[in-house]
């Protein structure tokens, strides 16, 4: 069949074009002309065409349509649409596709350039926008953002402390309290919540709801805080919550991360992790001091360990070393002693603060070789080594932060609260913000490291020297076990006699610490500001020494002293309780105590710096007015 059909279609296929005519070049372009221009006039999609003075020279009916406007052929686009402007449209580039809201519709435009040739036979370039809209799309990608669910974890933070403290009958009441507290907290998000432990609970809800809860910045942080139902000290929490995932198992890991960084800066406030953004919710009491030592015991175990499975211990502090830094590092290098093995503290320059202990330290045959440069450091660094990093956990702070990239085995000892930026490969972390001083927690360490652990009096007196100074003589961040590790010390041998002469500056330190003093301004009720001349030596040390000193004046609450260095600028920040010295620092990328805190800025000028401190300084005190 299928032979007889095809020769018949074949000769009337041919005799068919021989009567319609030869097809030539001219009359193919005019059905194109034709069928294009009435494609662009009936065209689904809104679109126009500008000439190179951004003026309408064509539209189609879809664009007329949604511009309602009369007529339209001969006017400006930025006379139609004021925020629209003509001239990014003929960039060379191809440009990308922009959003815009117009009429209450969201349209996405795309681009497309062109060469036209007029009666003058001169070439003129065109653009056509084509308007796409996208308004439901839009309404469906809200809907199915506000609708991810999102996984937040709470945690009591000093929940064995709080039943310690609390008779036994009032104990189930104070459990009862919390949990309804936190029951109601979750179904004003029409959330759901589960208590899986005596003090934690997982939190589910939508993401819709988490706007309403940071504008009411975690209230649930000072409802439980405020709560009086027979616990004698206050009750908090700890809250991570983990945005922006794209799964369970992602959203349930932020979460995780997030509560830890807030357990890690001392408890009683929320993070909020979105992706690589974190978000800070509360935080505005002070760490509370933990009775139990088992921590301590775990954590010089721990430490022993690792000190036997290594060859050499490489100990750093922070850079511009202060006697905290060097005293914990001292304590780090008698428990390296013990087990035989060789160590060393990164030092690269002394200052004021630390060079009598320097120099005493230097003039012992045991301690000749105790201290080495970076660059020597990272030489002798080996995958054997073990980095112990003392009084910070930032590591752009460090000594040398490259060593913290060669290092396979690294030790964090820190009394800071955790910020943004940590060291994230440490394979044994003891942060404690509730401690006064690193010192305070290399003690405890070293009473449980080995029974024949002897401190040198020495070594004694620079552990002691930098609880004192951190503690402003044990007036600030004080506690029951502050006392104990500065007993312990005592009996070690530390004499508070020669503790004093570690504290004494030359004539050049005290008078250009008494001008900064002097020079400083009043920005807001109770809050000082000052500045250190440039080119003075030991600034940093100066600026922090500075700061201490305003907050003794009558009338000033809290201090900030700034100081130019060759990175940029530091500041020190000082309070005696009631401001928040960390809060307004983590603004400007610092962190630190309630009462303690620091900051630095990098590439900027003294004036910017100033003005980023005051603004800082003015957002806190919103927020806190706000509450």
């Amino acid at each position: 069949m299928k032979e007889k059909i095809l020769p018949f279609f074949n000769w009337w296929s041919s005799h068919k074009k021989r009567r319609e005519g030869p097809l030539n070049e001219e009359n193919i372009q005019d059905k194109l002309d034709g069928w294009a221009q009435d494609a662009l006039m009936n065209a689904p999609l809104p679109l126009v065409a500008l000439d190179a003075n951004g003026l309408i020279i064509f539209c189609n009916v879809q664009f007329e349509s949604i511009c309602d406007e009369g007529k339209i052929i001969g006017r400006g686009i930025n006379e139609l649409m004021p925020f629209l402007s003509p001239v990014c449209f003929f960039n060379e580039k191809k440009q990308e596709m922009c959003e815009l809201v117009w009429k209450d519709r969201i349209y996405k435009i795309d681009t497309s350039s062109l060469e036209w040739k007029g009666e003058s036979e001169k070439s003129k370039r065109i653009v056509v926008l084509y308007w796409i809209d996208i308004t439901e799309e839009q309404e469906y990608k809200n809907k199915y953002k506000q609708g991810k669910p999102l996984v937040c974890l709470v945690q009591i933070d000093n929940y064995d402390e709080v039943m310690v403290n609390t008779e036994e009958e009032n104990r189930p009441v104070v459990i009862a309290e919390v949990d309804k507290k936190v029951g109601q907290w979750v179904h004003a998000a029409t959330g759901t919540f589960r208590k899986y432990e005596r003090d934690k609970f997982i939190v589910i809800f939508e993401n819709g709801y988490l706007k309403n809860i940071q504008d009411k910045r975690f209230d649930i942080l000072d409802q439980i805080r405020e709560l009086r139902v027979g616990n004698k000290i206050p009750i908090t929490l700890s809250i991570g919550a983990g945005t922006e995932a794209e799964s369970f198992l992602e959203c349930n890991e932020e979460a995780r991360a997030a509560i830890q960084l807030a357990l890690g800066r001392g408890g009683d406030q929320a993070v909020l992790k979105m992706k690589d953004h974190l978000s800070f919710y509360g935080g505005k009491t002070k760490a509370i001091e933990k009775r139990s030592k088992v921590k301590s015991r775990v954590i010089a175990h721990a430490l022993r360990e690792l000190m036997n499975q290594s060859n050499e211990i490489i100990i750093m502090s922070h850079e511009i070393p202060d006697l905290d830094s060097i005293g914990a590092a001292l304590g780090v290098f008698r428990c390296a002693a013990i087990t035989q093995k060789s160590a060393r503290i990164v030092l690269n320059q002394s200052n004021v603060g630390i060079e009598q202990l320097v120099s005493e330290l230097k003039r012992l045959d045991e301690y000749k070789d105790l201290f080495i440069t970076s660059k020597d450091a990272l030489s002798q660094l080996s995958n054997q080594s073990l980095l112990v990093v003392v009084d910070t956990q930032r590591p752009s702070f460090t000594e040398e932060p490259k060593l913290l990239e060669k290092a396979e085995r690294i030790v964090v000892i820190d009394h800071h609260r955790r910020g943004a930026e940590a060291v994230e490969n440490a394979t044994l972390s003891y942060l404690e913000p509730y401690a006064s001083s690193t010192a305070e927690l290399v003690t405890e360490i070293v009473q449980y490291f080995d029974d024949k652990i002897r401190l040198k009096p020495l070594e004694a007196e620079a552990l002691l020297a930098g609880m004192t100074i951190d503690t402003k003589s044990f007036s600030f961040q004080t506690g029951v076990r502050t006392f104990e590790a500065a007993a312990y010390l005592r009996r070690a041998g530390a004499d508070t006699t020669a503790i004093r002469q570690l504290f004494q500056d030359d004539l050049e330190t005290f008078t250009a610490r008494a001008d900064v003093v002097r020079n400083a301004q009043i920005i807001s009720a109770g809050i000082a500001l000052s500045v250190c001349p440039s080119g003075i030596p030991n600034a940093p040390l100066i600026a922090a020494q500075a700061a201490d000193g305003l907050v003794t004046i009558r009338g000033i609450t809290a201090s900030f002293v700034l100081c130019s260095t060759d990175r940029g600028v530091t500041i020190s920040g000082r309070s005696l309780g009631n401001i928040n010295v960390q809060l307004i620092l983590e603004k400007l990328g610092g962190g630190g105590h309630l009462t303690v805190a620091g900051a630095q800025i990098v590439h900027i000028a003294m004036e910017e710096a100033v003005t980023m401190v005051k603004n800082a300084v003015q957002e806190y005190i919103k927020e806190a007015e706000s509450k």
